[in-house]
């Protein structure tokens, strides 16, 4: 199974950030514009748009305010198995770390998914600090 880790340095309060992911119908809007154009909440999972065209539904495990930990699955037919993580982390002086992990399989589909989570992270950090600013 793939396993793929992706942390960002946040120079944004965790609070701030942590409140932008737990707005699960915000991607497009607050946390990862561009990188989302569009998202939409279907019982317990979101339909998610990307820019490049490729759209993917997103079941909802988990949300944690106390632990700023949101847990999802992937549902594709690319994908035999999907289950990842965000968590926020706060580093002091109105920054944090946030961290974004992903298991999954087939291994193949790696790559593909490491380069959209590299830059939906590199969105929100954007994003977020430009909020902050």
């Amino acid at each position: 199974m793939a396993s793929i880790r992706i942390e960002r340095i946040v120079h944004a309060p965790a609070e701030q950030v942590w409140d932008a992911i737990r707005d699960v119908g915000a991607l497009h809007t607050r946390l990862v514009p561009g990188f989302v154009v569009d998202t939409v909440l279907d019982g317990d999972a979101r339909l998610v748009t990307f820019g490049n065209g490729m759209t993917a539904r997103e079941v909802i495990v988990d949300l944690d305010d106390t632990r700023r930990r949101f847990a999802y699955s992937v549902r594709a037919e690319t994908l035999s198995h999907h289950s990842a993580t965000n968590e926020v982390f706060d580093e002091g002086e109105g920054r944090c770390r946030f961290v974004w992990v992903a298991d999954l399989l087939p291994d193949a589909a790696a790559p593909v998914v490491e380069q959209m989570m590299d830059r939906g992270a590199d969105a929100l950090k954007t994003a977020l600090e430009a909020a902050n600013a």
